[in-house]
């Protein structure tokens, strides 16, 4: 009895080192919570990160602990990338968002416009009565296809009336990123200083690769399987994040 007991938990023990190798190395689970990446990533979506897509730091590992300085193998991220990062105000909060602006990079709004080292980044108007969700508000927004330098193209939304007009200049320091929400009026992001900020790149935690599950988290618990029908959304599926 004793040696079944002690196999049991050898086997339990084995399994747990696998996962956190498997989260801490390879791929690990997110869910999104905020509506601040929307119309790409809503409220209920499932998805997965790839934690050696950029490397390895302290925060790749479960409770950041402090084993590693600085970062292993580092790969440069790609301006548009959907990336997971610990926020600098606690390096404990994992936040998702998309990166727009490289070290040395300026970044500013004006007019409601997003300009990229003083150009103008181009967007083309997709929808122009649809709505995003701010919390728990749906609001009235346009939907525009952005163009960055790279080529890379997503869709974003803006509110009707513009809330975000104008900002501040801002230069991105040295091993820092920029990162906007794709719900440009209803993202707590890189323009908020004191919470967000210019992200370092040792709090990169993985680049998002594509949505596993999804339901409708405002309508009510998966645990509600009689209702399954309503909630889960499955085109969501295996969707890719561009």
């Amino acid at each position: 009895m004793k040696k079944i007991i002690f196999d049991n938990i050898i086997t339990i023990l084995y399994a747990l080192i696998i996962a956190v190798i498997i989260r801490s190395l390879l791929i690990q689970p997110f869910y999104i919570p905020s509506s601040s990446m929307e119309p790409n990533l809503l409220v209920g979506d499932r998805l997965f990160v790839t934690k050696y897509s950029y490397g390895y730091s302290k925060h790749s590992f479960p409770f950041s602990p402090p084993i590693i300085r600085d970062r292993l193998f580092f790969k440069k991220p790609l301006r548009g990338d959907v990336i997971v990062f610990k926020t600098p105000a606690d390096n404990r909060t994992d936040y998702i968002k998309r990166l727009i602006g490289v070290p040395g990079d300026k970044i500013q709004f004006i007019d409601g416009n997003l300009f990229l080292n003083d150009l103008e980044i181009l967007k083309d108007l997709n929808n122009k009565n649809n709505y995003v969700f701010c919390g728990k508000n749906p609001i009235k927004s346009n939907y525009f296809v952005e163009n960055l330098p790279s080529g890379k193209k997503f869709t974003t939304a803006y509110f009707g009336d513009y809330t975000l007009q104008n900002t501040d200049l801002f230069v991105v320091p040295k091993n820092h990123y920029f990162f906007l929400g794709d719900n440009r009026d209803c993202s707590k992001d890189s323009r908020f200083l004191s919470s967000v900020g210019y992200v370092h790149e040792n709090n990169l935690v993985g680049k998002a690769r594509f949505i596993f599950f999804s339901s409708d988290a405002r309508k009510g618990s998966i645990f509600e399987f009689w209702r399954w029908g309503e909630l889960i959304r499955f085109d969501r599926f295996f969707k890719k994040i561009k």
